[in-house]
């Protein structure tokens, strides 16, 4: 018996269910993933308006206790890395800067877990499918060989039935695996969006400190200052005779 006899026979014992039975368990895992990862970006949730304007308060009041706090009240990844940052404003703006780099690294890995399951399923689960798909074929050809040279009539008779069934079983799996595959696309895609959005808005709030970092390495003065600085008038310098 040559290897392609052995494979043939061995693709024809063992049939197409072993490979539906697969994608159904790896359906069931790419569901529970969906299902945690929704509710760890529901998690994060936090009105970043709001945030940015009470932080932006905090800073330019001198408060970066109080921003802290505020910091570590908010859910949101894009608190984080700025609480990151904050950290290390007494080192200057490059030193925070560097540090909410850092941070925002490990909050992409955070919001990028699992996701690779979910494209590598969508990707490949319809391949799963057609090697199902190829199995039937197989026992199909193999069920119609059999019906050449003297067979009894009963054999004849039943051969038919067994070529319809093989190509039945290599059709549902196929339409498995694409069952399969396009809701893991779907959600990896979305996933991905949200996870790049919350990037996006991190790098928005991160603009806020530096900001407000630079500006006091420069020695900008406050308003207040600016106000108490500006050019005498005339009517200064009669109000003082």
């Amino acid at each position: 018996m040559n290897l392609v006899q052995w494979l043939q026979r061995l693709m024809s014992n063992f049939g197409a269910g072993w490979v539906m039975w697969l994608l159904v368990g790896l359906s069931v895992i790419s569901v529970a993933i969906m299902l945690e990862r929704r509710w760890f970006y529901w998690s994060l949730r936090d009105d970043l308006a709001r945030l940015a304007s009470q932080l932006r308060g905090l800073l330019r009041d001198g408060d970066l206790e109080g921003a802290r706090r505020l910091l570590e009240a908010s859910p949101s990844a894009e608190a984080a890395v700025v609480a990151a940052g904050l950290l290390e404003a007494d080192r200057g703006a490059q030193a925070a800067e560097e540090a909410m780099k850092g941070a925002a690294a490990l909050e992409r890995m955070k919001l990028e877990r699992r996701l690779a399951y979910l494209g590598t399923l969508g990707n490949n689960a319809p391949f799963i499918g057609l090697f199902g798909t190829v199995i039937g074929v197989v026992q199909a050809f193999e069920a119609l060989g059999k019906q050449s040279g003297a067979v009894a009539q009963s054999a004849a008779m039943a051969a038919p039935q067994e070529v319809m069934s093989s190509i039945a079983e290599a059709l549902v799996a196929t339409a498995m695996g694409l069952f399969v595959a396009i809701p893991a696309v779907a959600m990896y895609n979305v996933f991905q969006r949200k996870s790049k959005a919350i990037l996006a808005n991190t790098e928005a709030l991160t603009r806020v400190l530096l900001a407000h970092l630079t500006a006091v390495e420069d020695g900008e003065p406050e308003p207040e200052r600016r106000e108490s600085k500006r050019p005498r008038s005339r009517s200064d310098d009669d109000n003082e005779d």
